[in-house]
């Protein structure tokens, strides 16, 4: 397999607090790779590092190749990647339509009709929702919204991060099976996701956080096995 991410030796901090300790990972093409670990174990900071939210004190990531350390937030979206950020982000005053259309900004061509209806198709409520104003919207229908969103763009890789928080247990449902799906299609994702479990269940490979650091990194039946995983994360 091909690797399309390569984080190397990511050290960042907010002021004097070091918030990565020389973090190493990669994700391969086609995978969908999770990161998981508890409430400030870094794994938020890992995504807004590599989308370029966030510079790094040292180290490098690598996209395709090349490398993106430092690059700006829309010269790497620019370049394939689409961060969908914990607490959704969208423009809560625009239109559905007005969004997904915000999506494509970067992209030299114009968004196709077909690409409109794939995203209904994933998320068929967005379609009855299409002049309805974003901040109106649902939990749910929001996290949609900015999934459909980030596809706009035509990322090879997808940074999802938080995507189940708060939403009800049907929801959280779809939004997997979705994951799944746009997967499934050939987009590689990377996950941050708090439902351990979930994440687990839908990843080919996981990482584990603990204060800044990755502990453990094995395919996903393996931790799923793991005592020390049951124990931390998935409450057995």
């Amino acid at each position: 397999m091909s690797t399309v991410l390569s984080v190397r030796g990511i050290e960042v901090s907010y002021g004097a607090i070091a918030a990565l300790h020389g973090i190493d990972l990669e994700v391969n093409k086609g995978e969908i790779v999770t990161l998981i670990g508890a409430n400030g174990a870094g794994k938020t900071t890992t995504l807004r590092t590599i989308s370029g939210l966030l510079k790094p004190k040292k180290g490098e990531i690598s996209f395709n190749g090349q490398n993106i350390t430092g690059v700006k937030p829309h010269v790497i979206t620019g370049k394939g990647i689409s961060h969908v950020p914990e607490g959704r982000g969208i423009f809560a005053n625009l239109t559905v339509h007005d969004n997904l259309e915000l999506g494509g900004y970067l992209r030299k061509d114009n968004i196709s009709q077909a690409e409109y209806e794939r995203v209904y198709s994933l998320f068929p409520v967005l379609k009855e929702r299409i002049r309805q104003s974003a901040g109106t919207l649902s939990g749910g229908e929001q996290q949609m919204l900015a999934i459909s969103r980030a596809l706009m763009a035509k990322p090879s890789v997808l940074l999802l991060d938080e995507p189940s928080l708060g939403l009800a247990p049907q929801m959280v449902q779809t939004i997997f099976r979705v994951i799944r799906e746009i997967n499934a299609e050939g987009t590689t994702i990377l996950l941050v996701e708090q439902n351990a479990h979930m994440a687990l269940m839908t990843a080919h490979r996981g990482y584990v956080m603990e204060t800044g650091r990755i502990v453990l990194a094995d395919n996903t039946k393996a931790l799923l096995a793991s005592d020390r995983i049951k124990k931390a994360y998935l409450g057995g």
